[in-house]
């Protein structure tokens, strides 16, 4: 990592927090798309976002310019740092009255950056990364293909991280341009985020999935192996953006932050419990974290005991996917999580939505989903009572009692029953606390690396 580099700064100021970042190592290709996916977002929203971007060398932002004038029509402000070429300010869309330049000196650290950082009223998003040196390549050295260059760094929707690293980036514009830096400050600061970013970010989720797949679709790369490696890398990302997604919407429930790890640990006890197969418990725990992402999920819904509301009418099993779940949908290798999502809010009795189905008709998953989702909810709601743990743990399986053969699989309370009875004779559930990882859950270690991911996929996601 460069030394001075707004990446190092950020890693810096992370470094003995209590969320420090895992940065990871992303190929040319799978940066390509995600910021394409991120920059065309920027031009079918009304959002008027503040850009700031590096482009490394000069030459790389004349190959885009003609794409940052159509940017710049839907920007409030762009601020370009690249290190300067012949023809860089005469540009067009260099002399647009919002767009600036900063001459970076090719000396400087950030002008070895690719960066991406996008203030939106209505979504923060950003890319940040540094290419890997020759001696962080190793022995197989550089690769002549362009697609397989690797950078090491970020990217992210989470608005705090978002605006910290823009007032890095700001402050080190500040060095070269005190007045343009004034300015940013000053937009930076006019921003006013909406109350409804978690559906805006289900669009641009949903817009960086289809980028990332058109990116594998339309790789050529010489030889098989290749491909798959990058691949791989596409697709651990397109799954990385669901979690992030959902990340972000447990973070804003600022009454039950952590309600997706505790859904995911409670879920492989009762899988347990169950003797579920391996397969079925992973897809359970990727389900569980991702429970809360339909947008229009509210505290009267899924999670409590409220009745649903009605979005649609259509009878089982030809039924919709609800919004959030469509989003999800778009990834081909995670429709029977969609699925799980979706039938979350059926009850046991037919008389819950989207589908009306009843009982075993109610695939298991979602079954569990939707008992441990609402236990967990109750729970939460008791931690700040005087209560003792037994006492608490007992009056949410009795509140979850009343509803088992009417909202709830009775046999799953029964088995709720189990571990809750475990629970007060001393079994620990040690919550594995999500650790920040580019913007991302890691519940454990097979999901820091981005080939174990992608190699389980075929086995669960299907």
């Amino acid at each position: 990592m460069l030394e001075g580099s707004i990446l190092q700064q950020l890693e810096t100021a992370h470094r003995h927090t209590t969320r420090p970042i895992r940065f990871g190592v992303y190929y040319k290709n799978t940066l390509v798309a995600l910021c394409h996916a991120l920059e065309d977002h920027i031009l079918t929203d009304d959002g008027t976002p503040l850009v700031i971007t590096a482009f490394q060398q000069g030459k790389w932002y004349l190959q885009e310019a003609e794409r940052y004038a159509d940017i710049a029509q839907r920007s409030r402000q762009i601020a370009i740092m690249a290190a300067s070429e012949s023809g860089f300010a005469e540009h067009p869309t260099s002399q647009l009255p919002n767009v600036d330049l900063v001459r970076l000196d090719p000396s400087d650290p950030v002008a070895q950056e690719w960066h991406l950082i996008i203030l939106s009223p209505k979504y923060t998003a950003m890319v940040i990364c540094q290419e890997l040196s020759k001696a962080d390549y190793g022995s197989a050295g550089v690769p002549t293909s362009d697609l397989e260059r690797k950078f090491y760094g970020l990217w992210t929707f989470e608005p705090e991280l978002v605006q910290e690293t823009a007032e890095i980036a700001i402050a080190h514009i500040s060095k070269y341009n005190p007045e343009l830096a004034q300015k940013l400050t000053a937009d930076k600061q006019q921003i006013v985020p909406s109350m409804d970013r978690s559906q805006n970010l289900g669009a641009v989720v949903s817009r960086v999935v289809d980028y990332l797949q058109t990116g594998q679709e339309n790789l050529s790369i010489p030889t098989a192996l290749q491909k798959q490696t990058l691949d791989r890398n596409l697709i651990s990302n397109e799954i990385q953006a669901f979690l992030r997604m959902a990340q972000l919407m447990d973070m804003a429930d600022v009454n039950n932050p952590m309600a997706a790890a505790e859904v995911v640990v409670l879920a492989e006890a009762i899988a347990q419990l169950l003797d579920l197969p391996a397969w079925q418990i992973k897809r359970l725990r990727l389900a569980a974290l991702l429970h809360r992402i339909d947008p229009l999920q509210n505290a009267e819904s899924v999670l409590t005991s409220g009745s649903i509301p009605t979005r649609y009418q259509q009878d089982a099993p030809c039924c919709p996917l609800i919004p959030g779940a469509q989003v999800l949908r778009t990834m081909p290798r995670l429709r029977a999580v969609a699925q799980i999502i979706t039938h979350q809010t059926e009850w046991w009795n037919g008389l819950g939505e989207p589908g009306g189905l009843t009982g075993d008709e109610i695939p298991l998953e979602s079954r569990i989903l939707a008992l441990l989702a609402d236990f967990q909810w109750r729970i939460n709601q008791q931690k700040s009572s005087n209560q003792s743990r037994e006492q608490i743990f007992t009056q949410a399986l009795d509140e979850c009692r009343q509803q088992q053969s009417t909202r709830f699989d009775p046999k799953l309370v029964d088995t709720l029953a189990l571990l809750v009875m475990g629970l007060q004779q001393g079994l620990d559930l040690p919550l594995m606390t999500p650790k920040f990882s580019a913007g991302i859950w890691i519940l454990d270690s097979q999901w820091d690396s981005h080939s174990k991911i992608s190699e389980e996929i075929g086995s669960y996601f299907t």
